[in-house]
């Protein structure tokens, strides 16, 4: 079956084309370059894992209801469309809205793979070229994952939102090469760990919950290397250059702001766009999902030295601006913690499963030569 036959509508560019300029740029300097960065290097060649095999494939899923979501989370629950809707329209909704929020995961993940390969051909450094390799193979795994837990778990994709392909574009075209860097490890990567890490620790459904654990381990290297190299470099910067990609920023962040509304899912039920709107704005929920989505992104740009006061005032317009006092390293630790711990209990299970199993066989075997 053709991908284009399960999107909900099918994308109007396919293939999408962004225009991009800039340099490729080639070092003859081979000596050990930044330890950290190499030291990161070496981290992503040794976690290199194979999806086929680390994930459990075999977890059934149900469609109608992929990530456990309960009703208070459903933006339309307490209107009068929820009280006029049946089970089974309802049990619609959460399929959508699922399809709705890993279909943005994977195209986030198709545009982090193009970014990264595009930091490859422009930084300057070899040991950024050195680690975004590894980055860009992470990236097109973590595609591989969403799409096929799309295609074969819940049957359904929605087009890109018109928020991060906005993003994506402005982060492509611009010439600068610490551009993809800002507008990827930290606005869309950032947003996109947050968000992982939410569904990660509320569901009790066990394959996106494996999904998201192994992803997210990749992902916090991801933000270390940008932080690495955007805190260097920026210290060289004049103050108006910072204005500048401050500017980049807030204008990232407002439109990841109002992406996470998800109102092409409520037109698809026939809400109109406007009463859509003001329904998302009530929502309880999703005013406090939208401020954690910022859990990640604020304290890094606070990091790499981006903290002028027109940034400050929009944070301040976001109600985020205290999130910049979080601690990013635990919340990075964590999670590549998170996944080992997942590891270690899947493995140790299949284990003593395997041990009962031959034991069980021995005694069978005992049974039939007594």
């Amino acid at each position: 079956m053709s991908t284009r036959d399960i999107y909900t509508q099918a994308p109007a560019d396919i293939p999408w084309t962004v225009p991009a300029t800039g340099s490729a740029r080639f070092t003859w300097e081979y000596d050990d370059g930044r330890d950290r960065l190499l030291a990161l290097y070496q981290k992503g060649k040794d976690k290199q894992w194979d999806a086929v095999t680390r994930i459990d494939w075999d977890l059934e899923v149900d469609p109608y209801d992929p990530l456990g979501t309960p009703d208070e989370a459903m933006a339309l629950y307490g209107t009068r469309h929820w009280g006029a809707m049946t089970g089974r329209d309802r049990a619609e909704l959460r399929r959508h809205f699922a399809s709705w929020q890993f279909s943005q995961f994977l195209h986030g993940e198709q545009g982090a793979m193009v970014c990264a390969a595009r930091i490859v051909e422009s930084a300057p450094d070899l040991d950024a070229k050195f680690y975004s390799a590894t980055q860009t193979m992470d990236e097109a795994r973590h595609a591989e994952i969403y799409s096929r837990f799309l295609q074969d778990k819940i049957g359904m994709l929605y087009p890109i939102n018109d928020n991060l392909q906005a993003l994506l574009g402005d982060t492509l075209r611009d010439s600068r090469w610490d551009m993809p860097y800002l507008g990827m490890q930290v606005l869309i990567e950032g947003l996109a760990l947050a968000a992982f890490g939410m569904i990660r620790d509320t569901t009790q459904k066990p394959l996106p919950k494996q999904i998201l654990a192994y992803v997210m381990q990749d992902e916090a290297r991801h933000v270390a290397f940008g932080r690495m190299a955007l805190r260097d470099y920026y210290k060289q910067l004049t103050d108006a250059e910072l204005r500048e990609r401050e500017e980049f920023v807030i204008e990232g962040c407002y439109l990841m702001r109002d992406r996470i509304r998800g109102l092409e899912v409520l037109e698809n039920f026939g809400i109109p766009h406007d009463e859509a709107v003001e329904y998302t704005e009530q929502s309880e929920f999703l005013h406090l999902f939208r401020k954690l989505l910022f859990s990640r992104i604020v304290p890094c740009v606070k990091d790499i030295g981006l903290w002028g006061e027109r940034l400050q005032r929009a944070y301040v317009d976001m109600g985020v601006l205290e999130l910049g006092d979080s601690n990013l390293d635990l919340l990075m630790s964590q999670d590549e913690e998170m996944a080992e711990k997942m590891d270690a209990e899947r493995f140790a299970a299949e284990e003593a499963a395997r041990v009962a199993e031959v034991g069980e066989a021995i005694e069978q075997g005992a049974a039939a030569e007594g």
